[in-house]
């Protein structure tokens, strides 16, 4: 039994006519949206992808109609004629498909891209349109930041207790703090903020200071915590702690070189007063270990030496031998009992006290005892001081000190000022010995109070006085300090405590 063919030719028919009417369909539709949006590189892929296959659909349905016609008319001849030509068209549409979709593939990256920078550009406009449209706004804002950090800037610049420096790398002075003109005395040429033709390098104390602090810049392009001396407006060196770095601004005219210089002077002065502290106190306990071990035998031979004495003849050379004995023997005493005194830690028997009746006791008994023909000792007592606590005995101790060597100072001629205050800073009693005499050298002011030191020639004086001295008033909580000028006399200056209020002497 053969079976029917219509149904598998009515498929083919009808099929390949829906094929056909579809593909016109597609390909006037993707027509009319690229007609809508012609620069879309989506529609236009599409329209050629559709028209691609709108051929393909038109050579295939054409292919299969033929064939039914010519195999219901009986013509199989034909058919196998055109067969290839229809297959070659149905390839070569295929060929077009494929190569609108890889030509298209590299057209969509770009077009991605040029999506892209239109899509920054546009973000650029609205930005610049913004900024265009609040433009007065954001100066505005931005100039108020500025003027507040300037000032704050500023204000630290001009209130900094530290020197603050802007130079050139020649050293030439660019701009200089408050603090800093104050300390070297830097002035502009019209009284103004410039600053004309000045140099650093001119308020160094070492010729060499410079070269110095420009090789550490040059090398590692800063300098830190390195140690100078600087000439003062009065002329006076004093010590700074000097820190600088090398600096570009735009808004400067090349390299600059700012400074940070602190002061110092005072930590030095504190940090040599606290070693001399400590020396002493080392010496004061080496001192009295040894004051200790000679006294005794000095006490042995004194003993003696008296013993001795009571059976000779005073006319006897024998009876002078040991006289000579016994002064020496009582001059090595008297040092053994000042280094005692030196060295001794025990605290002062304090009274509240008016220390000008004190200098008045001291300046009777000193005139009482000492050549002071053609010396004047004048007194210059400031008024309604308090009452000090001190122990009466060790000050006149320190006060007869002083002044001895006061008059051995001026030798034969000449003025010695013992003159008080109060100390504003601090509410202390002052009190300030001063004569005309030729001065301590600058190189023996640091050892002044040191154990066995003195510029008396030899036999005229121990040295431990003003050692003894720095003891006592260090004992009381005070202090003293000397100044002085080679030619032009010295200053000991005392500074004492004073009674608690309401109390009675």
């Amino acid at each position: 039994m053969t079976a029917s063919l219509i149904p598998i030719w009515s498929v083919d028919v009808v099929g390949s006519i829906l094929m056909i009417v579809f593909a016109f369909v597609s390909y006037g539709m993707s027509l009319r949206l690229k007609k809508r949006d012609p620069n879309n590189i989506i529609l236009t892929y599409l329209l050629w992808v559709c028209l691609a296959l709108f051929v393909f659909a038109i050579s295939r349905s054409a292919g299969h109609l033929l064939k039914q016609i010519f195999l219901l008319i009986d013509r199989r001849d034909l058919w196998t004629a055109i067969q290839p030509f229809s297959g070659a068209v149905n390839t070569f549409t295929f060929i077009v498909v494929a190569s609108v979709t890889l030509f298209f593939e590299r057209t969509w990256v770009i077009y991605g891209t040029i999506l892209k920078d239109r899509q920054a550009l546009q973000n650029a406009h609205e930005e610049l349109l913004y900024l265009n449209q609040n433009l007065e706004q954001l100066v505005e804002k931005r100039t108020e930041a500025l003027v507040i950090s300037e000032q704050k800037y500023r204000r630290i610049f001009e209130v900094s207790k530290d020197m603050i420096l802007v130079t050139r790398r020649d050293g030439r002075i660019v701009n200089i703090n408050p603090a800093g003109r104050n300390m070297i005395d830097v002035q502009s040429a019209s009284g103004g903020e410039a600053l004309d033709h000045q140099y650093f390098r001119d308020f160094l104390s070492g010729p060499g200071d410079w070269g110095a602090i420009s090789r550490h810049i040059e090398n590692r392009g800063f300098i830190s915590s390195e140690e100078f001396d600087l000439v003062l407006k009065n002329g006076v060196r004093r010590r700074v702690l000097l820190s600088g770095s090398l600096a570009k601004s735009p808004s400067e005219d090349g390299e600059t070189i700012h400074f940070l210089i602190k002061d110092i002077e005072q930590r030095r002065l504190m940090q040599k007063q606290m070693a001399q502290a400590d020396k002493l106190a080392s010496i004061g306990e080496l001192s009295s270990g040894i004051a200790h071990e000679i006294n005794n035998p000095l006490g042995i031979i004194l003993g003696y030496t008296q013993l001795l004495l009571r059976g000779e003849d005073a006319e006897s050379d024998r009876f002078n031998d040991l006289k000579t004995i016994e002064k020496h023997v009582q001059s090595c005493k008297a040092i053994v009992e000042d280094l005692l005194n030196f060295a001794r830690t025990s605290s002062p028997q304090k009274e509240n006290l008016d220390i000008h009746d004190i200098i008045e006791d001291v300046i009777g008994f000193v005139r009482h005892h000492s050549n002071l023909e053609n010396i004047d000792i004048n007194t210059d007592f400031g008024p309604r001081l308090p009452l000090a606590r001190i122990d009466e005995k060790k000050i006149k101790q320190v006060l007869i000190n002083l002044l001895m060597n006061a008059i051995h100072a001026v030798e034969r001629e000449g003025t010695i000022t013992i003159a008080t205050g109060i100390n504003a800073a601090t509410g202390r009693i002052t009190v300030e010995v001063s004569d005309t005499g030729h001065g301590i050298a600058k190189e023996n002011l640091s050892r002044i109070f040191d154990p066995f030191f003195t510029t008396k020639p030899t036999g005229e004086g121990t040295g431990l006085g003003l050692s003894v001295s720095y003891g006592i008033i260090k004992g009381h909580g005070g202090n003293i300090s000397v100044k002085s000028e080679p030619g032009q006399g010295a200053a000991f200056t005392l500074t004492l405590p004073v009674s608690p209020p309401n109390s009675g002497r």
